[in-house]
């Protein structure tokens, strides 16, 4: 069933985008052409340089975290190192799963987008053979280098790895941040005219570099879905052929240099990361331990040191907070900059648009934290594993346990999605009352995806798996997912159209002639009142039956 679940959902979601990148490419091509036109390669090459570079950084980086915790933070691994196996292999055994697990999004998204333009354009028959190579061996590339670094990290600076970490997170977020913001800090009169489409196109021109990966893959997907001329020299599939060739070339030397890397510095990295002297205990809480005991005096001392211990555990994981800061990074790049794109306020069909985006980026947000939840929350109960005995012989009760992850998940979400949404409503100047109510669906929905995921993860524990990636992508954890998806889509639709409705028959006048003020008011009213109903069933209902299954729990 979980199979069946997972399988039918990417369809659906692959449809979905195929869909959508096949009318944007039939829009595209009807403005600048098919492949040969003047204007079609650069545009489309400026499209997949920049689509493809992302991803490329986003490889890196979650290739590196996902081998951090198969090759340093594994208790399989540490089996395997008292077997007669190299350490090179051992290397590649688990970088082969950082492969699958950090790459397969990217096939997700990149699948149907070539699909789409090989479809637009009526590419020939050996684009497609040409599309799955160019993409494994693309994928492959970004992938290994995250390895490597990751070795070279631990290896180098053992102590100092989250710090780097958490540096260069910082730096990539900050340099695309300054890009985006100076390509885009142009008058709004020339904004999305020709003039910015040019300067546009100029300042990303370090993302078409003749040496970067993402730029071999565009060459080869444009030079393989072009028409042959009537010149008999030009040989679309062999230019193709070169660029996957240097691909094939760079993603094998890479990967012997993994090789070589690996089974000379994996062992010794891992003995001086595991046998480092400890620190020197302190005798005192840190700051942020103690600045949460006081936000949490109204609480039993039980939870409260229930809450500061998975506080405590949130910050020593730098696979959660490093994934924390660049999701929330890049969300928080993109609301910086919305207001970018607004112009014209006086006209109505502006301000639909901006009440929309509004709400889609509540929705954005709420999706994201689904994704955390699912990840990071559900597992909690799991984890606990062969300690929960310990848990279980203190003097306190279970259900105190459950109700601390709850409150340590509803309260440490609720803040960085309320900044988000709050920094997203400011720059798209909504009113005060749009304001108020997005705060108050956050806020809905902070408490009733924590309460699903600690509901569930209770219901559904699996105290043999050590992993919280494999207990996130067991049953449980894809129902969470699925389940959190449809309580966020309910919780904007209820609340979205008679929100939107309301004030766009405010702002037009229109109210006495359509729709009385007062059925809108009572529409939004309703609407209100339904979502704190749905949030408190999707709360209350798993909590309960996540509380009566703790409490009959045997370990």
């Amino acid at each position: 069933m979980r199979t069946s679940l997972v399988i039918s959902l990417s369809i659906f979601f692959w449809i979905g985008l195929f869909v959508l990148f096949y009318l944007g490419f039939d829009f595209v091509v009807g403005q600048v052409g098919l492949p040969g036109a003047t204007y079609h390669a650069q545009t489309v090459k400026f499209v997949f340089t920049l689509f493809f570079m992302s991803l490329q950084i986003m490889l890196i980086f979650s290739s590196g975290i996902i081998l951090y915790g198969g090759l340093y933070a594994s208790q399989e691994t540490n089996h395997l190192l008292t077997m007669p196996v190299r350490d090179s292999r051992l290397v590649l055994y688990r970088f082969q799963e950082s492969l699958f697990f950090s790459s397969w999004g990217f096939f997700l998204l990149a699948s149907p987008m070539m699909i789409a333009y090989g479809i637009v354009v009526a590419a020939p028959w050996y684009y497609y053979v040409y599309l799955p190579w160019l993409m494994i061996s693309f994928a492959y590339i970004p992938c290994v280098i995250g390895a490597i670094c990751c070795l070279l990290l631990i290896s180098r600076v053992p102590h100092l790895r989250r710090i780097v970490v958490g540096i260069i997170a910082l730096v990539v977020v900050a340099i695309a941040y300054s890009s985006i913001w100076h390509t885009l800090d142009i008058n709004d009169a020339d904004l999305l005219g020709a003039a910015w489409f040019k300067q546009t196109f100029r300042r990303f021109e370090f993302t078409r570099g003749e040496w970067l990966p993402s730029t071999w893959l565009s060459n080869g997907l444009l030079e393989a879905a072009r028409e042959q001329t009537q010149d008999p020299g030009d040989l679309p599939w062999f230019e193709s052929g070169k660029y996957l060739i240097v691909l094939l070339s760079n993603a094998l030397f890479l990967h012997v240099i993994l090789l070589w890397v690996g089974g000379r510095i994996y062992r010794p990295s891992y003995y001086a990361l595991n046998s480092r002297q400890a620190r020197e205990t302190h005798v005192h809480m840190a700051w942020i331990d103690r600045l949460t005991e006081k936000l949490l005096f109204f609480l039993p001392r039980e939870t409260q040191l229930l809450i500061i211990k998975d506080i405590r555990l949130f910050r020593r994981d730098p696979v959660q907070w490093s994934q924390f800061i660049i999701f929330f990074g890049l969300l928080m790049l993109y609301f910086a900059n919305i207001d970018r794109f607004r112009q014209h306020r006086q006209d109505i069909s502006v301000l639909a648009w901006v009440n929309i985006v509004s709400f889609l980026n509540l929705a954005v947000v709420g999706l994201i934290l689904s994704t955390f939840t699912t990840r990071f929350i559900y597992p909690l109960i799991s984890l606990e594993g062969r300690r929960f005995w310990i848990l279980g012989r203190l003097p306190i009760e279970r259900d105190s346990i459950l109700w601390g992850k709850f409150l340590f998940a509803a309260c440490g979400s609720w803040l960085p999605c309320a900044g988000l949404v709050l920094a997203s409503d400011v720059m798209l100047r909504v009113s005060m009352q749009v304001i108020i109510i997005h705060q108050f669906i956050c806020l809905l929905l902070c408490i009733g995806l924590s309460g699903m995921a600690v509901g569930l993860g209770a219901i559904m524990p699996d105290f043999r798996e050590q992993s919280p990636s494999k207990i996130a992508a067991g049953f449980g954890g894809t129902l969470n997912l699925v389940l959190s998806a449809i309580y966020i889509l309910l919780t904007v639709l209820l609340t979205a159209l008679p929100c939107h409705f309301y004030f766009m028959a405010n702002e037009s006048r229109l109210q006495t002639q359509m729709v009385p003020p007062a059925n809108l008011q009572l529409w939004l009213s309703l609407g209100l009142v339904g979502v704190v109903i749905l949030a408190a069933v999707v709360t209350i209902v798993p909590l309960k039956y996540g509380l009566r299954a703790f409490r009959k729990l045997e370990v």
